[in-house]
């Protein structure tokens, strides 16, 4: 792995960071940094598409019997049919014409028209762009100079939207916690709630990077990615977009609705029960409340504070649970301690139901555009007792960059455990870093779920009184000695003073 120019964020093995921080440097004041990944990643979606079609019509043209022209070929391997007029190749011809920006959009008009899962969903602004037709010429041309994709994997779109949110977040102003979730975050969530089999959903879904995590956990353990159904939803039109090509790019079938949508006032999927819900929703949400959500019935563990919306993501994620169900919520520190009357009564609802599984405290700086600390909560629908689970992994993670800190493998697996042996009934406390409190102990703390206040300070290192009085000895012992060949030495440079003198 090396770092890019942008002060330590990762770029993935397979991508050249120089290239795509190439392509961004074509568009230096030509265009607002937040535009950079949308008008970047549309060409970088044609170019891959492109590319891995022509890949394709190579292998088949040299099997024969003219299987080139049988678009089944491309679908079975989640190819997608590339019209020659949307061709790479056809596209660059125009690299230096001023119709350049109207050829692109026609080549993703005929993608949308030649592949059923891509209708709607692909930008087709460039003609109406304000962008230099110069610079967007010249972007074309870099990417056919540089970027061949004909043998990247199904994940490469994904690794570059990745590459551009993390790498331009501190350019774009971040509201109300919308901002790209660490891959090590999405990976820590879907180790815990091991999605295997069922109906996976996330209500404020961005980019789909929960559903693309979950894809690879269950081919990594020998499942069937269709076993998994993917549901999601999203309020910004752009992201909802991103989010489908993201899926599609991967072959991943999901339902994120017909349009983008608002969770709570325009619930596209009212009738899910999920098995399985991961979710990094906007935080502390001030302006989300309309009249219509009075009465709503997923409210279940009371009405929610109308001013603050964090409880109320918490509330309807846990309403969306099947019988069996569990979530896997971020979010910020503040939401676990919160004295706000309607937090608090919620809170305590939760906890008195034994609906709160685990509360997980983690590290800061793991986002990039933003110093927030959050914690992860595990709500289970099916759990029985008032027990609560809380890890306090703040000391966790390696920086990566003075900003960037990312949680490691080891760091991950040494949190599942605690999890796993909690659900096991085998956990033994750790001090500092976890442990079982009943209902009774959180009572006394009156409702508090801030992991710090459960599992203590690690002391396993601290001395007894009689180790104390042992060190201040030897401390002391080692001081007169130091004093004594000090004042040996006064002596000798004494006498060297006076010989000289003399």
């Amino acid at each position: 792995m090396r770092i890019n120019p942008l002060e330590g964020y990762i770029c993935m093995a397979q991508i050249d960071e120089k290239v795509l921080w190439g392509a961004a440097e074509k568009l230096r004041d030509k265009c607002d940094p937040a535009d950079y990944k949308n008008v970047v990643l549309g060409l970088v979606f044609l170019k891959y598409v492109s590319d891995k079609f022509v890949s394709k019509y190579k292998e088949l043209k040299e099997v024969g019997d003219g299987r080139e022209d049988d678009e089944d070929y491309y679908i079975q391997d989640h190819v997608f049919i590339v019209p020659h007029e949307a061709l790479w190749s056809e596209v660059a011809k125009h690299s230096k014409q001023e119709d350049l920006g109207q050829v692109i959009d026609n080549a993703f008009i005929l993608l949308e028209r030649n592949n059923n899962q891509l209708k709607g969903i692909l930008p087709k602004t460039y003609s109406k762009s304000d962008l230099d037709k110069n610079a967007l010429g010249e972007l074309v041309d870099f990417f056919t100079n540089n970027l061949n994709m004909e043998d990247a994997d199904g994940d490469f779109f994904g690794q570059v939207y990745e590459y551009y949110i993390g790498a331009f977040a501190k350019y774009i102003p971040t509201k109300g916690g919308e901002f790209f979730t660490p891959k090590s975050v999405v990976e820590l969530m879907v180790d815990i709630l091991q999605p295997y089999k069922g109906r996976v959903y996330d209500p404020c879904c961005g980019s789909g990077g929960m559903f693309v995590q979950c894809s690879k956990f269950v081919k990594e353990h020998q499942g069937l990615v269709d076993d998994i159904s993917i549901f999601g939803q999203e309020s910004n039109p752009g992201t909802w977009k991103m989010a489908k090509m993201n899926l599609a790019i991967r072959g991943l079938e999901g339902n994120l609705g017909e349009r983008n949508a608002d969770s709570f006032t325009d619930d596209l999927h009212k009738s899910l029960r999920a098995d399985f819900i991961l979710a990094n929703p906007p935080y502390n949400l001030k302006d989300y409340w309309r009249p219509s959500l009075e009465g709503d019935p997923r409210w279940l563990f009371g009405r929610p504070n109308d001013k603050d919306g964090n409880y109320a993501w918490l509330s309807l994620m846990y309403s969306k649970l099947a019988p069996r169900g569990k979530a896997a919520i971020l979010m910020p520190n503040g939401a676990t301690t919160s004295n706000a009357d309607a937090d608090y009564k919620v809170r305590k609802a939760m906890i008195e139901s034994g609906k709160v599984e685990a509360i997980l405290a983690l590290p800061n700086k793991l986002f990039s555009n933003v110093s927030i600390s959050v914690q992860c909560w595990i709500l289970n629908r099916a759990k029985t007792d008032t027990d609560v689970l809380f890890i306090n992994a703040d000391s966790m993670g390696k920086l990566i960059s003075r900003r960037i800190r990312v949680l490691e493998e080891s760091d991950i697996q040494k949190i599942v455990k605690v999890y796993r042996d909690f659900e096991n009934g085998t956990l033994e406390d750790v001090p500092g870093f976890c442990k079982r409190a009943s209902l009774d102990e959180i009572v006394s703390k009156d409702y508090s779920l801030n992991p710090g206040r459960y599992v203590g300070a690690d002391e396993s290192n601290k001395l007894s009184p009689e180790e104390i009085q042992e060190e201040i000895r030897k401390a002391s012992a080692e001081l007169f000695k130091l004093m004594e060949e000090g004042k040996e030495l006064e002596e000798k440079v004494k006498e060297i003073l006076e010989r000289e003198m003399k």
